[in-house]
């Protein structure tokens, strides 16, 4: 079964390389394609044609957001999973078996490996649902501590971080895909409610893991904070939330 892997370039071509090499020396017997779209203008700067398996390039006119992005590769996309991967991740051994023979299981939305730092160190990449009151109390608390602890057999969780998820072609479409209203952030966690609302579980599973190599700098800019409050605004205004909090989620 095919696996189509979806990765988004912002003028990270070199990181993509790292992952492109990743999965050439880790999942030489997985039938996978890579769709990689370029949301800038950039060239690619690696050989194609030296790799065991097919890229589709999609090349923006102007840029996109994370939804969209994944949406349109999805539209071109062969596969029987669709996988949405982060450019700025690494493998050290191939994690999709594991997690496609999880999708067997018909009431799973989407599922996710455990995420570790370049220090090995568990990232925080699987949570509740937010709340104001949660927020405000982990701001003013400096809470750190994860809301699940990634250790054992699966575990079911609210939502996972959007840095790697894998869906069957069925379910991605069925719940018609990201929802483009939120540019970036908070588009993994509206996804995943849609999946709880539709009676979809999310999970994780701990015993496949990737490593993350974060990029922290943008992360203060201005102009990503208020991306980032705006989309959460926009998520606890949402529909979706208020049957959340009609089902007692929350």
């Amino acid at each position: 079964m095919i696996v189509s892997i979806s990765v988004v370039s912002h003028g990270q071509m070199s990181m993509i390389g790292n992952l492109m090499q990743d999965l050439e020396k880790f999942c030489p017997d997985q039938p996978i394609e890579l769709i990689l779209t370029l949301n800038i203008q950039e060239a690619v700067a690696f050989d194609l044609a030296s790799l065991s398996y097919p890229v589709k390039i999609i090349r923006n006119s102007s840029p996109k957001g994370f939804g969209a992005n994944h949406n349109q590769a999805f539209k071109c996309a062969q596969g029987d999973f669709f996988c949405v991967v982060n450019p700025d991740i690494r493998l050290n051994k191939c994690p999709i078996p594991v997690l496609i023979s999880c999708l067997q299981d018909r009431s799973i939305g989407t599922v996710a490996p455990k995420v570790l730092s370049p220090s090995g160190s568990v990232e925080d990449s699987a949570r509740h649902f937010p709340t104001l009151q949660k927020i405000v109390s982990k701001l003013r608390h400096r809470i750190r501590a994860p809301d699940y602890l990634l250790q054992g057999d699966r575990i079911d969780v609210d939502w996972v971080a959007g840095m790697f998820m894998v869906f069957t072609r069925a379910v991605f479409h069925q719940i018609a895909g990201f929802n483009e209203r939120y540019f970036l952030y908070y588009e993994d966690v509206d996804i995943c409610t849609r999946l709880h609302l539709a009676g979809l579980r999310v999970v994780v599973e701990p015993g496949v893991q990737v490593v993350h190599h974060a990029q922290r700098s943008s992360h203060r800019s201005l102009k990503y904070l208020r991306w980032h409050v705006t989309s959460l605004f926009r998520f606890l205004s949402s529909p979706e939330y208020r049957q959340l909090k009609r089902l007692h989620r929350l």
